[in-house]
């Protein structure tokens, strides 16, 4: 997922940065914009962004414009110290609108909404790219295990070997049962691609092991810890949005 942020304040755009980095490690961050002027010119030659966080009020102008500029298609997170600009930023392809001083808490429940509705739409483009999808998933053989390379070694790591996928700092990690740490060239979606539905993503740092898996705790606000059958010292939360999917995920497989 490529992130633009259009923030005036340039201590406040790295602050939002690093937020969006810790809830959200698979991203990003195509830009720092910190104008009406420098955005417009930047969204000419870069039409591959995926999500826009925005302040409103920049130094020369209100935000709205470089939208309207645009022509923008792509959904916007507003993120505001003003609380009257409600109705203009729905107009302007607004998904959430977060008032300053934002939290971690803010910010990732934004992005879970945004991961439903990307999923929704996905799920609901024309029949043809569906059932074209359903035949590639057919045909391509599932992966058995994952390479390694280690100086002028590659090694085949077996997916029953692996314990979990996780990301830290932008690299994807294999921890195997034997409690073994490996980076792994592929990210999390590949990997889910291939592994699913003996992995499940937990969430967007995670892809777990169903033989991993002991038992699974309910947690604050509906979600749920997943507690494995070896040594970790992270907690692993599924979002309330999963949680359902998790433990029909856990009866069936």
């Amino acid at each position: 997922m490529k992130v633009v942020i259009i923030e005036d304040e340039k201590p406040t755009a790295k602050d939002l940065k690093r937020t969006i980095l810790a809830a959200e490690p698979g991203a990003t961050i195509g830009a720092l914009l910190h104008s009406v002027e420098e955005a417009i010119e930047y969204f000419k030659d870069n039409a591959d962004t995926d999500l826009i966080f925005s302040d409103i009020q920049l130094g020369d102008g209100l935000s709205f414009e470089i939208f309207k500029r645009m022509d923008n298609q792509v959904p916007v997170i507003f993120c505001t110290a003003y609380n009257t600009y409600f109705s203009e930023a729905f107009e302007a392809t607004g998904i959430d609108y977060i008032l300053k001083p934002f939290s971690k808490a803010a910010i990732e429940k934004a992005l879970e909404k945004y991961d439903t509705l990307e999923k929704w739409f996905t799920r609901n483009k024309d029949t043809y790219k569906e059932q074209l999808s359903l035949l590639e998933t057919k045909i391509t053989p599932k992966k058995n295990a994952v390479i390694i390379r280690q100086r002028d070694k590659i090694i085949p790591l077996e997916a029953a070997a692996i314990a979990l996928f996780f990301v830290d700092n932008g690299y994807t990690f294999a921890y195997t049962f034997s409690q073994e740490k490996f980076i792994v060239n592929e990210n999390l979606e590949e990997l889910e691609n291939s592994f699913a539905p003996s992995f499940f993503r937990a969430n967007r740092q995670y892809l777990v092991n169903r033989k991993a898996v002991k038992d699974a705790t309910h947690f604050f606000n509906r979600k749920m810890i997943v507690n494995l059958s070896v040594p970790y010292k992270e907690q692993i939360l599924v979002g309330k949005l999963k949680t359902s999917l998790f433990v029909e995920w856990l009866s069936q497989y």
